[in-house]
Parts: structure tokens; C-alpha cells; sequence
């Protein structure tokens, strides 16, 4: 495919969240007008919109690895396997104080990933890893090969992840070094009531007077004193029982799994995606 990178950027928008909401609901407007903006309905009429899906998306992946492309294949090369080896759990943008992790992981350990694309800054980048270090036990940077000489001095405690967008692959050039460290201020920032309220359960194997009132200071008092180590189980244990969707797939339809776990749709619902785009465009 010879496309301009106008209309690279316009098709990449199809994999986003308020777009796929739209194919949710058998509403093929916007994609309609993406294909006669270019004049694409002729070549493609008989085809299916999934399968314009997926021809663009592996356009994106040789000429724009944007960031949902690179949190994708992260997802596919790196995260479905670990998520096979047990009780683990991925999310998507998940808040740390006042920054964001890009995908955060939790099995025995805590792994936050930050993806940083061509077009993306570094001004940020130093606040973020030190929000990420008050909680995670791994962190990750996750950079296209052109940029990782830009980031391989940058902070020897983090581990870095490299992508080539010519051959679709990651590598990991650098493991995170092991954070021991909570700070059980932030913990309590990210918890639910419920589940702090549990943390101070399971540990104390007693639960103290407390209201709607007190209830926070009073568990985090409790939780401060809590041993780091036995803070870090019990913090996710409590995360991996929210009710997050991973239903990934491995090798079909496998273009989908980060707005998927963006939408956190169950997988009766992919499969109602997956339903809606063998629609043949007319």
C-alpha cells in the first residue's frame, strides 16, 4: 500500500477508543468517510471492513508506530504470555499519583510500562518514573530502536524495551532493577475504600471502630506500619481482584486487543466487534 502520511494518521484513529465504540454499534460512518476522503469505496467494495482493519494496521506498523501500536504488540509479544503463566492481570493507563503508566502488570510483582513513540517528549518523563517507583516493583521504557541511544543512560534503574517497526519485534536491552520501596501514602491514593479496608483485615485479622469519617486515616495509619514486603502482596493481591477484562487473543484478530483492553470489553463483546466489521463494504 502507497499512502500518504495524511491519510496514515486519519486510518490510525480507526483503532481508537470513541471510533471503536462506534463499530460497536454497527455505525460505519466515519470509516465510510475515511474510505471516499481517498477514494477507496470502489477498491474495496466486496470487502469487509475488518479486513481494511487489519491491512492498516499493518501499514501503522511499518510506517507509524504510533503508541497504540507499540502498547499492542507489547500486549502481544510480551503480556499474553506472562498472562498465561498464572494469575495475572493487565491495565491500561493506570494512575499513580500524578502521573499515568501506559500499562501497568501484576502477577508476583508490580510492572509499570511507559511507551514513549517518535513524537513524544522526555519533558515529562523524569516525574512519571519517580511517581512509578513509589508503588511498582519493575518499570519499563518502551522506545523505538531509533530512539535508544536517546535512552539507554536515561536512569539504570529502569529497564528498557526496544522496538523495530521493520521486522514488527520487541527487545528487551535492559531488565528494571528490583524496587522493594512502597510508599504507602500513594498505595492509599490508588486503593478503593474497600480494598484498603481489606488490606488492614487481612494483615490485622481484626478491624477497628472506624466511620465514613475516619475510616481513611485511620487505615492509613494502620497500613504505614505494615512491612514492606507483606504491603506489596497484600497491595496486588487487592488489584488483581478488580473487575478488568483480559480477553486477549493470541493469534486471531490480535489487532484488537489494546483497544479491547482500553474499552475492557468482555469477550462476548469482541466478538460482537469482530461480528460487526465482517460487514462488506457497499
Amino acid at each position: 500500500m502507497s499512502i500518504s502520511i495524511n491519510q496514515i494518521r486519519d486510518f490510525s484513529s480507526l483503532f481508537s477508543r470513541s471510533e471503536v465504540i462506534r463499530l460497536l454499534k454497527n455505525d460505519f460512518a466515519s470509516f465510510d468517510i475515511k474510505l471516499e476522503r481517498y477514494n477507496l469505496v470502489e477498491k474495496n467494495k466486496g470487502n469487509s471492513y475488518l479486513n481494511v482493519l487489519r491491512k492498516t494496521y499493518k501499514v501503522l506498523e511499518k510506517n507509524y508506530p504510533n503508541e497504540y501500536i507499540l502498547k499492542n504488540g507489547l500486549i502481544n509479544q510480551w503480556l499474553i504470555d506472562e498472562l498465561g503463566s498464572g494469575n495475572s492481570v493487565v491495565f491500561n493507563e493506570f494512575r499513580i499519583g500524578n502521573a499515568i503508566a501506559d500499562l501497568a502488570m501484576f502477577n508476583g510483582v508490580s510492572k509499570a510500562f511507559e511507551i514513549k513513540t517518535l513524537l513524544d517528549k522526555e519533558y515529562r518523563l523524569s516525574n512519571q518514573l519517580t511517581e512509578y517507583k513509589k508503588v511498582f516493583n519493575e518499570i519499563y521504557i518502551v522506545v523505538p530502536k531509533e530512539l535508544l541511544s536517546k535512552y539507554i543512560c536515561y536512569d539504570n534503574t529502569i529497564g528498557l524495551i526496544i522496538y523495530d517497526s521493520e521486522i514488527s519485534k520487541f527487545e528487551k536491552v535492559r531488565e528494571s532493577q528490583f524496587n522493594k520501596e512502597i510508599d504507602s501514602m500513594v498505595l492509599m491514593n490508588i486503593l478503593h475504600t474497600k480494598e484498603y479496608k481489606n488490606i488492614v483485615k487481612d494483615y490485622y485479622q481484626d478491624f477497628p471502630l472506624m466511620n465514613a469519617f475516619n475510616q481513611f486515616d485511620i487505615c492509613k495509619n494502620l497500613i504505614s506500619k505494615i512491612p514492606n514486603e507483606e504491603l506489596n502482596k497484600l497491595f496486588i493481591e487487592a488489584i488483581k481482584k478488580r473487575n478488568i477484562n483480559n480477553s486477549f487473543s493470541k493469534k486471531s484478530y490480535k489487532e484488537f486487543n489494546q483497544v479491547c483492553l482500553s474499552l475492557n470489553l468482555k469477550a462476548q463483546e469482541k466478538d460482537m466487534l469482530i461480528n460487526n466489521l465482517k460487514t462488506n463494504i457497499i
